[in-house]
């Protein structure tokens, strides 16, 4: 796993959620359930992620690995509230 440039997305359905996926990463290829639940995507920033960058809530490791396995990293705000739990749940099934 190498460095690579990422994009990061805030929700605009869901406070503090944020999407990290490989720059140019085509929307309509992610996951709809994904898609429907983030709402619209509102570009945040770009940037080249090494495995050893440390970001707020994970590492550079664990972000591309995600990319890697699934083309995205979901970033979700520390309380587990219902619609948190579902949506993970949701995630884990498609």
């Amino acid at each position: 796993m190498n460095r690579q440039f990422v994009s990061v997305f805030r929700s605009s359905k869901k406070a503090d959620t944020y999407l990290f996926v490989r720059r140019n990463q085509v929307w309509d290829e992610l996951p709809e359930g994904l898609r429907s639940i983030f709402g619209t995507p509102q570009h945040t920033m770009d940037l080249l992620l090494t495995p050893d960058r440390k970001l707020a809530r994970a590492t550079g490791e664990e972000v591309l690995s995600a990319i890697e396995e699934k083309d995205f990293y979901l970033q979700m705000p520390q309380e587990q509230d219902d619609y948190i739990v579902e949506f993970k749940q949701k995630l884990k099934k498609e």
